[in-house]
């Protein structure tokens, strides 16, 4: 392998003087590309699913479920949703969708994450496309400049998270109910949003900034037993982060659709009780 100063004929980068003189672009013989594009596809379509849904401003609530696209309903335009999540903080002079309010701190909260920053850079931006395959750029500044220092608000975003998904909680409790709001019932509608609740509460939990929020700055775990089972309940959801990021998207965007097939009267909800 040559490893002299010969120049390339691309300049900067990983492609300066400095760096190994091989012609090719990388030595991988896989399909590396694959992990990309695919993160890129799957990104790409909930992307076009969630503007589809939010910008819809229909069919997202069939009593007794709500889509988790628009909990809580901030607007004055929102259905009447009994005993829901019915917070009519904007008034009649907010005349776009409702969901529009509320999407933005949990989609915040997933594009400053940590995981995801690594899934649309690779996917989207080839910033690299994948291990041991050089990027395209000149010049790399990290997530020192406009837009991308805005990465560091992630921790804000995740306390706004906590109580969205607190607010989806109390949703999939109110789904316990029949059409007629009588307590004691259950659907299949009920099963998706427990398992939507329960993946979105593990993602949210997961977070490399709940780790720190936890654990974080402790010069002795033995002083605080309490923090540190409670970062070590963490560390083993942080393990999973990525499956779970993954699990929690297609969940949520199911829980809509499911939402979106009951109350567009393609699909009635079976009862189980």
């Amino acid at each position: 392998m040559a490893t002299g100063t010969e120049p390339h004929s691309k300049s900067g980068g990983v492609r300066n003087r400095t760096r190994a003189a091989i012609d090719a672009p990388h030595l991988r013989t896989d399909r590396w590309w694959l992990a990309p594009a695919a993160t890129a596809a799957g990104l790409l379509a909930f992307v076009v699913y969630s503007t589809w849904r939010a910008f819809a401003n229909a069919d997202y609530y069939a009593a007794p479920y709500v889509s988790p696209f628009y909990s809580p309903c901030l607007a004055e335009n929102c259905e009447p949703m009994r005993g829901g999540p019915n917070w009519e903080i904007f008034g009649s002079w907010w005349g776009l969708s409702p969901a529009l309010l509320i999407l933005i701190f949990p989609l915040g909260f997933r594009l400053t994450c940590y995981y995801y920053r690594k899934a649309y850079y690779r996917g989207f931006w080839a910033s690299p496309p994948a291990c041991a395959v050089a990027e395209p750029h000149g010049a790399y500044t990290g997530e020192t400049r406009f837009p991308l220092i805005l990465q560091n608000l992630h921790r804000y975003f995740f306390y706004f998270a906590v109580p969205v998904a607190g607010i989806l909680t109390y949703d999939t409790v109110l789904a316990f109910r029949d059409e007629h709001y009588a307590w004691g019932h259950m659907g299949l509608g009920t099963l998706v949003f427990l398992v939507n609740i329960v993946l979105i509460w593990a993602y949210t939990l997961s977070c490399h900034s709940c780790r720190h929020i936890v654990g974080g700055k402790l010069k002795h775990f033995s002083k605080h037993p309490v923090r540190y089972r409670a970062w070590q309940l963490v560390g083993k959801l942080n393990a999973r982060h990525m499956q779970l990021a993954w699990a929690s998207l297609v969940s949520v965007a199911l829980a809509d659709f499911y939402v979106y097939l009951v109350a567009s009267g393609a699909f009635d909800d079976p009862r189980l009780f």
